[in-house]
């Protein structure tokens, strides 16, 4: 399981290139059993799945806009051309208008890593609406079984009294800063999954933030050398060990961890009101678990 708890697409090759297609619409996201959010995703989900691609292919992807409004899809932290690049305002790169789509091709030039997509049109709306996913470059030989991607957001959900978690279907409100609801790919702890692996594995935990805020993960019982920052690979010297690594919005980080303490270890937020839903005590938001036996 690559992404806990969400989609992701290899794509369709023809001719030698590989296909996607993502559609940008409106979403109803399960954050909490019972409790879902009305905001904006791809595919039907918040975040939109994430796409898996190799070193050096040719990639098309076709993004069909179903929102009331213009859009664009930015490839985030990818070198391609300036036509492509989704960065509307200061390009050539075309807007999505609503009903019409927009194909983006490109050769994927970078090493392996961690990369993201979003919208970069009226971004202050669109993004607290929830629309990014991720971007990952796996080489295919890849030798690690256990790879996760966690995607962190957090949304100011309207409507809900502070503590209370009735459930029902929430609209956001991206205009807000009182943020209420974290969310790792999606969900919110304890409605999440674990990320399983078996004692003696390495496993990689790829992470991204596309929120407004900063996030400092933590990982209980082990520590972690870094080896990506922003999908690039770090030199040699530059991987500490560390067990917290703080990401800053539009950062990725790819980590290893060595499976070699059995349980079940929290993998959290640090931000006390990120470890919450909606202000209320107890465990929540952005905090899942590895776990092995």
């Amino acid at each position: 399981m690559l992404t806990p708890d969400n989609n992701q697409l290899f794509g369709e090759i023809k001719d030698g290139v590989k296909h996607f297609v993502l559609t940008a619409e409106p979403v109803k996201q399960e954050v909490l059993d019972g409790i879902y959010i009305e905001g904006w995703g791809y595919n039907g989900s918040i975040p939109g799945p994430t796409l898996v691609v190799n070193p050096r292919d040719k990639v098309s992807i076709r993004v069909y806009n179903e929102l009331p409004e213009a859009t664009s899809v930015h490839w985030h932290g990818m070198d391609i051309h300036e036509n492509v690049d989704g960065g509307v305002e200061l390009q050539s790169s075309p807007s999505i208008e609503p009903g019409d789509y927009v194909d983006y091709n490109f050769n994927i030039n970078n090493p392996p890593g961690t990369h993201m997509y979003h919208t970069h049109v009226n971004s202050m709306k669109q993004l607290m609406m929830g629309l990014g996913g991720g971007l990952i470059i796996k080489e295919k030989d890849d030798e690690i079984n256990d790879d996760y991607f966690l995607l962190l957001q957090e949304f100011a959900v309207k409507n809900l009294e502070h503590g209370e978690l009735e459930k029902g279907t929430y609209p956001i409100n991206p205009h807000s800063h009182s943020f209420n609801f974290y969310t790792i790919n999606g969900r919110c702890f304890p409605d999440l999954s674990h990320l399983q692996t078996k004692h003696g594995e390495k496993v990689r935990i790829r992470f991204g933030s596309l929120g407004h805020g900063s996030h400092p993960m933590h990982i209980h019982g082990h520590q972690f050398v870094i080896e990506t920052q922003d999908g690039n690979p770090l030199p040699e010297a530059m991987k500490m060990k560390r067990n917290s690594i703080t990401l800053a919005s539009g950062e990725t980080f790819d980590l290893m961890v060595n499976a070699n303490n059995p349980g079940t270890w929290p993998l959290h937020c640090h931000s006390p009101h990120h470890m919450s839903n909606n202000g209320r005590e107890g465990h929540g938001g952005m905090m899942t678990a590895l776990e092995y036996k």
